[in-house]
């Protein structure tokens, strides 16, 4: 390990919020077993607010934030891990209440670590990231796990909300890949042709999915994947067929959920909570080994965007403004 390297360091002093780009040494990093020189990190909206101002998610300063990233083992007194192997990391308050991913090095709980699949590089990891993690998980919990553990019928129909968002664009390409027939539901009408371009056989625009719902509508989809909850998630709720899995996994519209029992109880409809921060290492390998085949890099990568830490210092204020498109990695090489 180099005696310096950059990162960035966030750090609270009274009502004085400060963000700054410094040169380290590894006796900063206080946490964990295994030390990653890390190739790529993720720009995600909990990054965004952490970025702001800690989020209430910070609990110490000086941190280093950064949710996910990607990279090389360069020293582990960690029996699963050794020097050079290629890792990745999502979840656990990494970059919240552990030192994350916006550093040339990071040093972290080797429990935390999944083996980086040897077909897929290191960059496209942090094409996916957190988001196309908790998609994949969302895929797989709506249609595998009703036709497979449920033993229940063929998932055809599946509607996706926020699908212009990160999860939700993942989500609709991997069920897409899945065999579904994807109803794409988003904001940005200008989004449609992209989302078809991924897999949606529809969009519809959010405003249809804001009305009061009904205890019961008409059953429409099989399945479904809420990015966004509040009425989205409520609409939904009362459109899923008979047995269909409702994989919930944001809040970005609303944290309440105003609904009654009777798509549960009549129609058997479960709602499913998808926790993408402390999912098991066994099944975050399963779901990383699967990336390969179900996410199309090349289309993906289209609409990447690749910065410095440098970079990151205006580029997350813009994500909070809505005014970024597209994903945006980080290469720490920078």
């Amino acid at each position: 390990m180099s005696d310096q390297f950059k990162a960035l360091v966030i750090n609270q002093d009274s009502d004085d919020f400060k963000r700054e780009i410094k040169k380290i040494d590894k006796s900063f990093l206080k946490h964990g077993d295994v030390t990653v020189k890390v190739e790529y990190s993720g720009l995600n909206y909990k990054d965004a607010l952490i970025l702001k101002n800690g989020a209430r998610l910070v609990k110490e300063f000086p941190h280093i934030p950064g949710i996910d990233f990607s990279g090389i083992v360069e020293d582990s007194s960690n029996e699963k891990f050794k020097v050079g192997d290629e890792v990745i990391l999502t979840g656990w308050r990494v970059g919240e209440i552990y030192f994350g991913g916006y550093s040339q090095y990071a040093k972290v709980n080797g429990d935390f670590l999944v083996k980086k699949p040897k077909n897929i590089t290191s960059k496209q990891a942090m094409i996916m990231g957190t988001a196309g993690f908790t998609a994949l998980q969302c895929a797989f919990t709506t249609k595998t796990t009703r036709e497979e553990l449920l033993l229940g019928e063929k998932v055809e129909n599946v509607i996706v909300s926020g699908a212009s968002g990160g999860v939700g664009s993942m989500a609709v390409m991997i069920l897409n890949k899945l065999g579904c027939n994807v109803t794409a539901v988003t904001g940005k009408d200008s989004n449609a042709d992209y989302l078809k371009s991924i897999g949606a056989k529809n969009v519809i625009n959010t405003s249809e999915l804001m009305k009061d719902a009904r205890p019961l509508d008409k059953g429409l989809w099989d399945g479904a994947v809420d990015t966004v909850g509040g009425k989205v998630l409520e609409n939904i709720l009362s459109q899923t067929k008979d047995a269909g899995i409702v994989s919930s996994c944001g809040n970005a519209a609303d944290i309440k959920l105003n609904t009654t029992v009777m798509p549960f109880i009549i129609r058997g409809v479960k709602l499913w909570g998808i926790n993408s921060v402390t999912a098991s290492i066994p099944r975050r390998q399963f779901l990383w080994n699967e990336a390969s085949k179900l996410i199309d890099f090349e289309l993906l990568g289209k609409s990447i965007k690749e910065i410095s830490l440098e970079d990151l210092l205006s580029v997350y204020t813009k994500m909070l403004k809505g005014e970024t498109t597209g994903r945006h990695i980080v290469n720490l090489s920078k």
